[in-house]
């Protein structure tokens, strides 16, 4: 009797053993992402920075990436690069970045090499982000240097970037 049990446990162990999930391929269709566009000027008011609150909060497995509007090209497309971006100028190093929580997104200058009340406006005044709310489930899928790329894998267009103040 044992020998029958055991015959049947091993070839059951052969028969499911070839059965397997491949989810590589699987669309989440449940995940959310977004992509917010802001303008923003900084200045000694605001202390450098600017808060971009997320309402409704994201989830905690989410990434937030964040494109800085940096030129616009002879075809007028736009020229968007990932943050953070350093830019070096004649009094030293000035550096766009962010950090992000579950509740808001902080955009900020920053330079180690002089003070910021010193810039131009063209340095501080008008600057447009792109905020991109990437889930988890994304997470090393793509180039995120690649703003084009990130928007066609996650399957956004134009039209699905929100405005907000």
């Amino acid at each position: 009797m044992k020998k029958i049990t055991f015959l049947l446990v091993f070839f059951g162990m052969i028969a499911l053993q070839s059965c397997t999930i491949n989810n590589d391929d699987e669309v989440d269709n449940d995940t959310i992402s977004e992509v917010f566009e802001v303008t923003r000027s900084f200045g000694p008011q605001n202390e450098f920075s600017s808060l971009v609150a997320l309402n409704p909060p994201i989830f905690a497995s989410d990434v937030v990436l964040v494109y800085m509007l940096w030129d616009v090209d002879n075809s007028g497309e736009p020229i968007w690069r990932l943050m953070p971006q350093t830019v070096q100028l004649l009094e030293g190093d000035l550096q766009y970045n962010y950090d992000f929580t579950r509740f808001d997104v902080n955009l900020f200058l920053s330079s180690l090499d002089f003070n910021l009340a010193i810039l131009g406006p063209q340095w501080t005044q008008n600057q447009t982000f792109r905020i991109v709310i990437v889930p988890g489930f994304f997470s090393n899928r793509v180039d995120y240097r690649d703003y084009n790329a990130v928007m066609n894998h996650l399957g956004h267009t134009e039209a699905d970037v929100k405005k907000i103040n």
